[in-house]
């Protein structure tokens, strides 16, 4: 068989007694180990600093006693800076504008709720649950820029389908970088997980015999890493291209996900990386991450505006923290809410 198969090892320490190199990939937080709070709480104070960036703009916005033009025109900036992008931001206003003459609301609670609505209803296409019972093993690919948080988002989705009932595989697609191999390795120890990896090599063929590797264990689903690459490096987008050919020769049905991580703090710039790597490679979903920190939420909403002459991407999952629970199924009046709450703050 190409490569080795690493099995979590039953000797090896809990999670609290992983060494250095296990807690920087997956470190035991002050706030994982508190009692945890629920995971809309959670999201609120996941998405605190876009509130507090807008903070002060939109509760005077809501505290108004009046609706005007002055009002909407400062609506506007609010909505830029949370990232929403033009095409989103007019949008919204467009349909806020609408269903405030249609409803006749005239004070800021209303108008700050039937903001909430209208965006839940821009992203609700985007809010489809990720079923993996269709094929087993289920095979998922996840690409994306170095840095995006591709490894990380294994090791929770691996923990979030084990808390399913299903077996999981991982396999370290991600050959060029020693300390990806070696993170998912810790995870895979974490979760108790095999992990498939070789030193070097082609990243194909590691998953290659990962997949053959899932078939013979009966293993539910398959997690593929693969290399960071920016999409203006054609010749390793081609690469990545390749890899998803070599899991068709594997299994002609498969990939059955391909999914694409991003960086929420990068903005603007998610909607050239979905296009890029949605051409190369037929993304079926998205991972968002980094949602706790200097992030502003509103790149989705400009994600979900910029598809709409399209089938909308699913947006299967959005990370809010460091924990091993801290990545969830999106919900778009979930997120909606607690990206535009303005009372009692974060």
């Amino acid at each position: 068989m190409f490569g080795f198969l690493k099995k979590p090892d039953s000797s090896a320490p809990a999670a609290e007694a992983l060494p250095r190199t296990a807690a920087e990939v997956a470190p035991r937080t002050a706030a994982e180990a508190a009692p945890r709070l629920s995971w809309k709480e959670r999201l609120r104070q996941g998405l605190s600093r876009t509130r507090n960036q807008l903070g002060g703009q939109l509760s005077g916005l809501f505290r108004r006693g009046r609706i005007d033009e002055e009002l909407y025109e400062e609506l506007e900036t609010a909505l830029l800076m949370a990232d929403v992008g033009v095409d989103a931001t007019t949008h919204l206003l467009a349909e806020l504008r609408a269903r405030v003459k249609r409803d006749r609301i005239d004070d800021g609670e209303r108008l700050q709720q039937a903001l909430v609505d209208i965006l839940a209803e821009l992203l609700a296409p985007m809010e489809r649950a990720l079923d993996v019972s269709g094929h087993k093993p289920f095979i998922i690919m996840l690409a994306g820029v170095n840095g995006s948080g591709k490894t990380t988002s294994i090791g929770k989705l691996a923990h979030h389908f084990k808390a399913q009932g299903r077996s999981v595989l991982l396999a370290a697609g991600d050959t060029f970088r020693a300390a990806a191999r070696e993170q998912l390795q810790e995870w895979g120890t974490r979760n108790g997980v095999t992990v498939v990896a070789q030193e070097g090599g082609d990243p194909a063929a590691v998953i290659f015999d990962a997949i053959h590797a899932a078939r013979a264990r009966d293993i539910d689903v398959v997690l593929a890493d693969t290399a960071g690459r920016l999409p203006t490096q054609l010749h390793l987008m081609e690469e990545i291209a390749k890899v998803r050919r070599v899991i068709a020769k594997a299994d002609p049905t498969a990939p059955h996900e391909v999914l694409l991580v991003l960086d929420a703090n990068i903005g603007q710039n998610a909607l050239s990386q979905v296009k890029a790597f949605d051409a190369a490679l037929g993304v079926t979903g998205l991972v968002v991450t980094k949602l706790d920190g200097t992030a502003k939420g509103g790149v989705i909403a400009a994600i979900a505006r910029s598809r709409r002459s399209q089938h909308p991407l699913a947006l299967r999952f959005i990370g809010v923290g460091e924990g091993i629970e801290d990545l969830q199924p999106f919900r778009a009046t979930e997120f909606a809410a607690a990206l535009f709450e303005t009372h009692g703050g974060a």
